[in-house]
């Protein structure tokens, strides 16, 4: 399975915004972009269209935490929704299971997310899933196992997460259960809207 070993902290200096791909740490001072603030820099020159568009197709790559070939595939396949091809492909990633694992407040980052899900400690409708990439459908429910809920780790991050975190309305959450149910897909205006989608479709229609 290809792993990408890039520094997460690199990824955001180099589109100079917060990506939150380490969790508590980028709500500190050791935020590595908070110290680039500080520090003299050139100036760079302006990026080219397709510069553009590479910066922002990486942004959302990188924040979801998908490999350029899984990426490719959900284009293609918002491509062929009747839906609009950028809203589509946020939906798609949006159900991504580390993704609501980390929307329902289950994990302080997606990358940690997903390192949860790889280790077997949640379930989709009862069943246990270890595929972080797996899409969720409408009804589903996701919780978290019963032997993984007296994980110290586990409680450790869900009273770290619930305090900050702000529930999504397309996701149900039973903070007792420690289990989340779709309601819905994301509707357009739910959608990351810091996101210029015409520039990741720009991309792929060259």
């Amino acid at each position: 399975m290809a792993r990408d070993r890039e520094s997460k902290c690199k990824r955001c200096r180099k589109l100079n915004i917060k990506l939150f791909l380490k969790g508590e740490r980028c709500f500190t001072d050791k935020c590595g972009l908070e110290k680039r603030k500080s520090e003299r820099f050139r100036r760079r020159r302006r990026p080219s269209q397709y510069g553009l568009q590479l910066r922002e197709k990486q942004k959302v790559r990188w924040q979801y935490g998908v490999m350029e070939s899984q990426f490719q595939k959900y284009y293609q396949m918002a491509e062929k929704s009747p839906n609009l091809t950028g809203e589509e492909l946020l939906r798609l990633l949006e159900r991504r299971l580390d993704n609501v694992v980390y929307r329902l407040g289950f994990s302080l980052s997606r990358p940690q997310a997903r390192q949860l899900v790889n280790h077997g400690h949640f379930l989709i409708n009862d069943r246990g899933v270890d595929v972080p990439s797996c899409l969720v459908k409408e009804g589903d429910v996701v919780g978290v196992k019963k032997k993984s809920k007296k994980s110290p780790l586990i409680k450790q991050i869900l009273e770290a997460s619930q305090k900050k975190k702000a529930f999504p309305e397309w996701l149900d959450i039973d903070k007792k259960s420690m289990k989340g149910t779709v309601r819905r897909f994301p509707l357009a205006e739910e959608l990351d809207q810091g996101v210029d989608l015409s520039l990741i479709v720009g991309y792929y229609s060259r």
